[in-house]
């Protein structure tokens, strides 16, 4: 059979052109979404009047026999037939006869392709939604497990002030709880239907864009034929997402990196998610975090790619944007395999508590606690800050570390020390006395902990709904 669109042209398509111009490569994996719009279409066809019901019986019928085909790997696409849509279509008409060439009846490629990308990417975001969902359960069941573990927190990667190590985790908690807060706002402009735009302009036909919205569970549709065929806003916006997140397991990544090396030993990977050396038998290489690390700069490639392909693009559709899909799938992929690796692989780490206490107690990050003890002394911030500094200097050159310290030699520094400041430098106290809101006293974590879990529950309940909508 000619090409579909054929009837224009007098000499057939250069071979090496079809090559360079075709997407059926990579957007075959829309076929479920395009054989599901299809079918939501050929339905309204109906209801209006524009096809007779045996004509669109006999369509859906064919769509669903292309479709199981599909599912058994049984339909072998053509580079001659472009894309997933007219690869289907032509399989629809040699399997319905000429009856299938109506079911393109009042769309076009412009407006079918946009509407498989918001069906494809819409169920992408629930499913990223609820794989975030599960690396914070894995991460506040790692808070709860530490809730007595306490840590050097770091600045500038030199020691501060001691933390508990749950409330390390939680930051995490935070982090991944604002990206599934943002998947989920994007989910209402994911859920916005483009078909029945047409090419551009809409079309002559009495569709009903409204009854195709219901059918496919869309929330609402575009308002805008020329937007609706041009709009990446969409991808973009996911691809942006997706690099936040990636940002935060690469930051993940690094600690977990760190807090694995012989010079931390602060906790280790478990087997699973670790491999070893051709030639050195002594190593256990962190290659999962490695990896993600890495990765992060392809996602990040993908969205800076789309953008660029999008500058100063007129309205409305061009060729241009057959180059938003590799790059979406990509992402998609490379997300997918991080966080499907990142619940487990926190869930079974194990944390060296005795290592954490005896590197807090091995440095001066409890200096701090030091200043505020003389400021309550009444003493002005800024000097008691210089008295600690000179204090935490002899101790250097002493070799000591502040609780080695005897009173005397602490009152060579200030006469306002007394027996009261072993309490204050112990690590303990200095994390307890953090007892503010968002801070890192045991009180606090817990209660942060407890809060975490109501929204969990929340995640939980708008994945099992969202998921439902989105099939």
């Amino acid at each position: 059979m000619s090409k579909l669109w054929g009837g224009r042209f007098t000499k057939k398509t250069d071979q090496l052109v079809e090559e360079y111009t075709a997407s059926i490569m990579f957007d075959k994996e829309l076929a479920e979404e395009d054989i599901q719009g299809s079918l939501a279409h050929v339905t309204m066809l109906g209801k209006q009047g524009i096809l007779p019901a045996a004509d669109v019986e006999a369509i859906k019928d064919g769509l669903h026999r292309v479709l199981q085909r599909i599912k058994r790997n049984d339909l072998e696409f053509s580079v001659a037939d472009e894309d997933i849509h007219m690869n289907i279509e032509k399989t629809l008409i040699d399997d319905v006869g000429p009856v299938g060439g109506k079911l393109h009846t009042g769309r076009s490629r412009n407006d079918q392709v946009a509407t498989d990308m918001h069906l494809y990417l819409r169920k992408r975001v629930v499913e990223f939604v609820d794989l975030l969902h599960k690396l914070r359960e894995a991460l506040v069941s790692q808070a709860k497990a530490n809730l007595d573990t306490i840590v050097p927190g770091y600045t500038h990667l030199q020691r501060a002030q001691p933390i508990l190590f749950a409330h390390h985790l939680m930051a995490y908690v935070s982090m991944f709880g604002r990206d599934i807060e943002r998947l989920q706002d994007s989910y209402k402009r994911v859920n916005t239907l483009p078909l029945g735009a047409g090419a551009l302009a809409g079309t002559t036909f009495p569709i009903d864009r409204h009854f195709v919205a219901s059918q496919l569970k869309f929330d609402r549709v575009y308002e805008n034929s020329l937007d609706a065929v041009s709009d990446r806003d969409f991808i973009l916006e996911f691809l942006s997402h997706a690099s936040i997140v990636m940002m935060h397991l690469s930051r993940l990544s690094e600690e977990l990196i760190l807090w694995s090396s012989t010079e931390f030993r602060f906790v280790e990977l478990d087997d699973a998610f670790c491999t070893g050396s051709s030639i050195m038998p002594q190593k256990k290489n962190p290659d999962v975090p490695e990896l993600v690390r890495g990765k992060t700069g392809r996602v990040y490639g993908n969205l800076v790619g789309l953008l660029t392909v999008l500058k100063s693009l007129p309205l409305a559709y061009n060729k241009d944007m057959q180059e938003d899909k590799e790059g979406m799938f990509d992402t998609v992929r490379t997300l997918q395999g991080a966080l499907q690796l990142f619940a487990p692989m926190i869930a079974t780490m194990k944390v060296n508590k005795d290592r954490m206490r005896q590197a807090v107690n091995q440095d001066f990050s409890n200096a701090t606690d030091i200043a505020d003890f003389l400021v309550g002394k009444g003493l002005p911030f800024r000097q008691a800050h210089e008295v600690i500094g000179k204090t935490v200097l002899y101790c250097i050159q002493q070799g000591k570390y502040l609780l080695d310290l005897t009173l005397d030699e602490f009152k060579q520094f200030s006469s306002l020390f007394d027996d009261r400041i072993y309490d204050v430098l112990q690590p303990e106290n200095v994390v307890n006395a953090r007892d503010v809101y968002g801070g890192t006293a045991a009180k606090q974590v817990a209660e942060a902990i407890g809060r975490a879990e109501g929204e969990l529950a929340e995640t939980a309940a708008w994945v099992a709904e969202y998921a439902e909508r989105s099939r």
